[in-house]
């Protein structure tokens, strides 16, 4: 290409539009060297200030297309891996070359915004550098209009102090390695298998009596932050990061310090930037927690359209409910690790939430070889085995059909089979030397507390219990006579003598739908809310006498106007209280969070089970009423868990309020069985029949069923 403006050369410079027949053809074939050519006329151009028009287009055009090209070269499928590693340096270098130069001249950075203009001789010049690079280009190219958005709920924003680092550093350092290392791991013994199935059930079939745990090194001293110390346990994971491990499914019991494990452990794998994925209740805390445990790390917090966040920022934060509206930058912003907390928010994989998860950690494992990828869950199964899926795929360990890279040649290396009786428990092995670990609090920390439920049974007395009995008996009739309908057209009216179990959850499961899609009348959601309500009084004044009697006492209740009518007994009693709920502010949220941990005379906080359910420290109370049953032991489990965590020095109580002879006890016993099948999965717990995908709604009204059978007489 013609040299335009050479210092003593004479020569007037021309304008990129014009420029087609004084373009000078590097020796070398394709569109990188007529790139790097281009680039290093700018750079030259830029030492010799001031900047023409003309060179800050060539600039704008020559970034464009080799963004353009990168792209093409990493979906070109003919490509062969040596030859796509060869061309990317290659474009790395001349990526190189135009940082070099815009560090000369930042105006240059904003012609790489994503409002910048297109002029029309930038388009022209364009084609002109592609047909010289021996690429056709478009048919037209007419000024570039932008694409309308994709709907969505919220639009996709990009921070202003995001565009501020990407233009501060617009061409992220490529990492060479991560494209070595996606190579497709050949499955020769095992090709053909159906393995995640077997994965999955390995779990369930090859309880070892162990708790599902990598072996982890010995603790080796981290450094903290004066005051603070790591416990051995915490310290384990740490140590394997330095050592060189990067996924890990963090499944310790709530209250064991998670929060604390992934950070240091992104600090010893300078995992930074750090995306942390968590619930919006807990946004706050962990920006609290990185100040706590890595000072010199700075941390931002994404709210709404991210206006107060730092886009320089070490650890960036933001919460499920806004990936929508972030997704977009969040995946182009070069981060090296990611976290994310409550993993068992994305189990439905089919949910959008779950979808962004997964797309931003392609994104991330597409640029960086070993990226720190870190699921933190302290009840990673909820009602089914398959709540891992998610969970590994976010992990890279498996994609939607096969495992994945060191997973399937930790298969292949057993040398089994599904097949084969020893595989399960092969498989099973390695699956959690991949990164699942799992401690108990009984097994680690001897100086927390064991935990106990008491159920404290009440009678529901007058009118109320009265109305609550017959809508329940009303409802199990409703059942039977469908039931019956159903064995007079098997039988031909003759009727028959034994329940016929499948029969019995056909009939729930059809009433279950029916409850679901009906907007009134009685059902089994309804009736479990009247019996909150009707409970609220009983269990509030329970929670009053607790307060009395042993100090501070956490109040749980999942629906508002259980929560209202408790606080009203409370003021009637006068006793102070605190309360949290989904519809508060931050700033409120918090000031009654430290009301009720700093005040000595606010004696109860009264607590949404959904909003409160998780991310909060509430260990200055040693006693919780759970006013209302979840439909989850995991739901109940992060409750207790508020008060049941590192820093609680005395024994810990959850008295559980339950409505005697209502559903409410059937729902007691079916969430208190449905412990058993994270015991089995994660904690090698015993040989007892556990069914995994066991719905307690749906087993709650086989219960009412059967037993409304059996009272008729039907054996």
């Amino acid at each position: 290409m013609a040299r335009a403006g050479r210092r003593g050369s004479g020569r007037a410079r021309t304008d990129p539009g014009t420029q087609r027949r004084q373009t000078t053809r590097p020796t070398e074939q394709g569109i990188i060297p007529v790139l790097a050519e281009v680039a290093g006329q700018v750079d030259r151009a830029v030492q010799r200030p001031p900047m023409r028009p003309a060179d800050r287009t060539k600039f704008q055009v020559v970034a464009l297309l080799v963004r353009e090209e990168r792209a093409r070269v990493k979906a070109d499928k003919d490509l062969s891996e040596s030859r796509r590693t060869q061309q990317l340096k290659r474009l790395d270098g001349v990526a190189t070359q135009l940082a070099k130069t815009a560090a000369r001249d930042t105006s240059l950075l904003q012609l790489l915004a994503e409002e910048a203009r297109v002029s029309d001789a930038a388009l022209a010049y364009k084609a002109t550098l592609m047909r010289a690079g021996g690429l056709e280009p478009p048919e037209e190219l007419a000024p570039v209009e932008k694409a309308a958005p994709a709907p969505s709920a919220a639009p996709k924003v990009v921070p202003r102090s995001v565009i501020s680092r990407q233009l501060a550093n617009p061409f992220l350092a490529p990492d060479y390695e991560a494209a070595a290392q996606r190579t497709a791991t050949q499955a020769r013994r095992l090709a053909g298998w159906e393995l995640l199935d077997p994965l999955f059930n390995s779990f369930e079939r090859a309880a070892t009596g162990a708790p599902a745990c990598m072996t982890l090194p010995e603790p080796r001293r981290v450094p903290t932050p004066a005051g603070r110390e790591l416990m051995p346990h915490q310290a384990q994971v740490v140590a394997a990061t330095i050592t060189g491990h990067r996924t890990f499914l963090l499944a310790d019991e709530p209250g064991l310090g998670k929060t604390a494990q992934a950070l240091l452990a992104a600090q010893a794998a300078d995992a930074y930037p750090l995306l942390v994925v968590v619930p919006n209740v807990v946004k706050t805390n962990w920006a609290h927690e990185v100040g706590l445990w890595t000072p010199f790390r700075r941390s931002t917090v994404v709210h709404g359209d991210g206006d107060r966040m730092d886009g320089f920022a070490d650890v960036v934060i933001v919460n499920y409910e806004l990936l929508d509206r972030h997704v977009g930058w969040l995946g182009d912003h070069g981060f090296r690790g990611m976290v994310v907390d409550e993993a068992h928010f994305i189990k439905n994989k089919s949910s959008q939430r779950s979808q962004h998860v997964l797309a931003l950690s392609e994104r991330i494992r597409e640029r960086v070889a070993r990226p720190l990828m870190m699921a933190l869950t302290g009840t990673p199964l909820i009602n089914d085995i398959e709540d891992f899926r998610a969970i590994w795929q976010f992990l890279g360990w498996i994609d939607d059909s096969k495992p994945l890279g060191p997973l399937m040649t930790a298969l292949e290396e057993t040398g089994l089979t599904p097949a084969d009786p020893g595989f399960y428990a092969a498989a099973r092995a390695s699956v959690i030397d991949m990164g699942i670990v799992r401690r108990r609090k009984v097994d680690v920390v001897a100086d927390i507390p064991a935990r106990r439920v008491a159920d404290l049974p009440v009678e529901l007395d007058g009118a109320v219990g009265r109305s609550i009995r017959a809508a329940e008996a009303a409802l199990a009739a409703q059942m039977v006579a469908r039931y019956r309908s159903a064995v007079d057209v098997r039988s031909g009216g003759a009727g028959e003598d034994e329940i016929d179990d499948e029969l019995v959850r056909r009939v729930a499961a059809a009433e279950l739908k029916d409850s679901s899609s009906k907007a009134g009348g009685e059902n089994v959601f309804t009736m479990v809310r009247r019996i909150g309500q009707a409970k609220a009084g009983l269990a509030a004044d329970y929670a009053a006498q607790l307060a009395r009697n042993v100090g501070k006492v956490v109040f749980f209740a999942k629906h508002i106007d259980v929560m209202d009518q408790a606080e009203q007994t409370f003021a009637d009693r006068g006793i102070r209280y605190a309360s949290i709920r989904g519809e508060q502010t931050t700033r409120t949220r918090n000031k009654n969070i430290a009301a009720f941990v700093d005040d000595p005379d606010v004696q109860i906080v009264v607590c949404s089970l959904t909003a409160a359910g998780v991310g909060l420290n509430l260990q200055v109370a040693s006693n919780l009423v759970l006013a209302e049953l979840s439909w989850t032991h995991a739901e109940q489990t992060q409750a207790i868990d508020r008060i049941h965590r590192i820093g609680q020095d005395e024994p810990v109580t959850a008295w559980r309020i339950i409505a005697a002879q209502t559903i409410d006890s059937k729902i007691a016993e079916l969430i208190d069985a449905k412990s058993g099948l994270a015991a089995r999965a994660l904690d090698g717990a015993g040989d007892e029949d556990v069914t995994s995908s066991t719905d307690v709604q749906l087993e709650t009204l086989v219960g009412l069923l059967t037993d409304a059978l059996a009272a008729e007489g039907v054996s």
